[in-house]
């Protein structure tokens, strides 16, 4: 490959991944981590070098492309799950402000190359969605989901970029729900419930992907400096009825009213961190289509998405840990 790579969010769940794939390939002539923490020194690895940057800063970000003379750029990091006290401004100069930075900073540094984690989020969450998205669908990532909101935003940025700074080819990922051996995150704390919520009328299906086929479509795009827009999940969707059944669980059917009014109160009374807008986020899942993964990147997810719940759940059981 022979490249001077430089990865965004690099201390982060995807990023360490990528990061120690890179590393053990040898085929970075520079790789370069870089992450808004300072990465202790018994989790560095050999050969990388590892800056602590904050993708707010443009000025930090020119220097070091500019420094490390970087041709690949790998955008991971953006505000998943925000910590307590986070606010919808700090998230949005992350996600939204970060990207631009970056951006500029990659033309202005002449970087051939950047690939970016996006979302299965950035289409939104709608009742209208299609069966199965693909990525000429139009992107209407909700205003009152910060991340959904982002995602759409932080595309619209990226789509600009194409049009009028050619020069720098992109790979962006709209990802589904990955999971894996250590995921641990709001989605995977729906399937540790007694019972599993569903909303009447709705099948809330959920494509899933693995974390290390998320690693291989970058490791892919990366090795072959492949651009384009795809979709990354696995063959196929399941229905949270169908979870449930893989569970050997039951689920618990709300009527939607009932259950935006339950949402509404517990964020009133302080007891629930989501409210009623998180409605949608259950019912109208993106259920991602990815023929052109596997036709035009030419990456086969490894896993389908029913493999994928599989493994993850046989994961747990070795953990100790059963859903």
């Amino acid at each position: 490959m022979s490249k001077r790579v430089l990865i965004t969010g690099a201390d982060g769940f995807l990023g360490c991944s990528l990061l120690s794939a890179l590393s053990a390939s040898g085929e970075c002539d520079v790789l370069v981590a870089q992450d808004v923490r300072e990465v202790p020194a018994d989790r560095r690895l050999p050969g990388v070098i590892y800056e602590q940057q904050d993708v707010r800063e443009p000025k930090g970000l020119l220097e070091s492309l500019q420094r490390h003379a970087i041709d690949t750029v790998v955008h991971l990091a953006a505000i998943v799950t925000p910590p307590p006290g986070s606010t919808r401004d700090f998230e949005y100069s992350v996600d939204v402000l970060g990207t631009q930075n970056l951006l500029q900073a990659c033309v202005n540094a002449h970087v051939k190359h950047l690939l970016v984690s996006s979302s299965g989020a950035a289409y939104g969450y709608h009742a209208d969605n299609p069966d199965w998205l693909v990525e000429t669908d139009p992107l209407r990532g909700n205003v009152v989901f910060a991340y959904s909101h982002h995602k759409r935003l932080v595309e619209e940025s990226l789509a600009l970029y194409r049009t009028v700074q050619p020069g720098l080819k992109q790979t962006v990922f709209r990802i589904g729900t990955i999971l894996g051996e250590k995921v641990d995150n709001q989605i995977t704390a729906l399937f540790e419930k007694r019972r599993l919520i569903a909303i009447r009328g709705s099948d809330s299906p959920f494509v899933l992907i693995w974390d290390e086929d998320v690693t291989g479509a970058f490791l892919h795009a990366l090795r072959g400096g492949i651009e384009g827009v795809y979709n990354l999940a696995g063959d196929g969707a399941l229905t949270v009825h169908e979870l449930a059944a893989l569970l050997g669980k039951k689920t618990r059917n709300f009527p939607a009213p009932l259950l935006q009014a339950t949402l509404w109160l517990g964020s009133r009374l302080g007891v629930s961190r989501y409210g009623p807008e998180q409605l949608d986020f259950l019912r109208y899942r993106p259920v991602l289509s990815n023929k052109r993964l596997k036709e035009k990147l030419g990456y086969v997810p490894k896993k389908t998405s029913r493999e994928v719940f599989l493994a993850f759940v046989e994961a747990r059981r070795q953990q100790g840990r059963p859903l």
